[in-house]
C-alpha cells in the first residue's frame, strides 16, 4: 500500500537535504526566517539540490508582504510554498487577507502548490468546529493542509503566545488527534499530520488521524547538552527511525 509521505523541515542547507532525502525523506521544508534575509543563496541552493535530487520543496515564508512573498516564490522556486500565520475564525481581516495572498501565489505560480497551516489546540483543548469553519474558508485557495498545534485553548483564539509570534508551529507538542481526523475526513485536500510528531508517536498519530503525510521539525531535531533541541539541526537517527514507523504504520492501516 501507498504509505504517508514523510515531511521534514526545517532544512537549511545543501549537505543536510542530501542526508534527509538519502534517508528518505519525501518532502524537505525550508523556512525563510525574515523579509530583510529572504535573499539567502545557500537556503537557494538547498531548494534547488531538493529539486534535483527528484525530492519535494516545501518553502515557508516568516512574512506575508505579499510583493516579498511573490519576489521569495519567484527567486527559490520551490514545489510548495507553506503558509502558516496564526489565523482563527474570528478575525475576519486576517482570514480574508491570507486568502489574498494565496490568490496572487495561485495566478502568478500555478505550478507552485500552496500549503496552508490549519492551527488546533492541544488534547481535550481544540473547538472542532471551529477548526471545520477555518479550513472551509481556507480550502479554495490550497492545495494541502497541515494541522499544527497552537498553544491555546481553540483555533488561535486567545492571546497566548506561540514559539515564533504571529505564527503557529515549532511547540514540539501533539494537538488533539481526535480533531485532526476530523478533518481528514472532512477535507477534500490531502491533510498532513505535524504537531510535536515523533519517532515515538507517530505511528499511533497515523493510524488515528489517517493522513496523506506526516510531518516533523522540533521532535527529529539534534538535542544540546541540557537536552534541549537544536533548531536547524537534525538527528539523521531520529529521522531515520519516524521514517521507518511511518511505513509500519502504513503498512497496518
Amino acid at each position: 500500500m501507498t504509505h504517508p509521505i514523510v515531511q521534514i523541515y526545517e532544512i537549511q542547507t545543501p549537505e543536510e537535504a542530501r542526508k534527509m532525502i538519502a534517508l528518505g525523506v519525501d518532502h524537505i521544508g525550508s523556512v525563510v526566517p525574515s523579509q530583510k534575509d529572504r535573499h539567502d543563496p545557500v537556503l537557494q541552493e538547498t531548494v534547488a539540490t531538493v529539486r534535483k535530487m527528484g525530492a519535494v520543496s516545501s518553502l515557508i515564508p516568516l512574512y506575508n508582504d505579499t510583493d516579498a512573498v511573490l519576489e521569495t516564490l519567484d527567486e527559490y522556486r520551490p514545489h510548495i510554498v507553506h503558509f502558516c500565520d496564526h489565523l482563527n475564525s474570528g478575525r475576519e481581516r486576517s482570514i480574508e487577507e491570507a486568502l489574498a495572498l494565496q490568490e496572487a501565489v495561485r495566478r502568478r505560480f500555478p505550478d507552485i502548490r500552496i500549503m496552508r497551516s490549519i492551527p488546533i489546540g492541544r488534547p481535550g483543548m481544540a473547538d472542532d468546529q471551529a477548526v471545520l469553519v477555518l479550513a472551509a474558508r481556507l480550502e479554495p485557495m490550497s492545495d494541502l493542509f497541515l494541522t499544527d498545534t497552537v498553544l491555546s485553548g481553540t483555533t488561535g483564539s486567545g492571546d497566548t503566545e506561540q514559539p515564533v509570534n504571529g505564527f503557529v508551529g515549532i511547540t514540539g507538542l501533539t494537538c488533539d488527534w481526535d480533531v485532526a481526523a476530523k478533518l481528514v475526513t472532512w477535507s477534500r485536500i490531502p491533510v498532513i499530520l505535524a504537531g510535536g510528531i515523533s519517532p515515538e508517536n507517530v505511528a499511533a498519530g497515523v493510524l488515528q488521524v489517517g493522513p496523506f503525510g506526516v510531518d516533523s521539525c522540533t521532535c527529529t531535531n539534534a538535542v544540546d547538552d541540557t537536552g534541549r533541541p537544536i533548531r536547524f539541526k537534525k538527528d539523521p537517527q531520529r529521522v531515520e527511525k519516524l521514517i521507518a514507523e511511518t511505513c509500519r504504520a502504513g503498512d497496518k492501516g
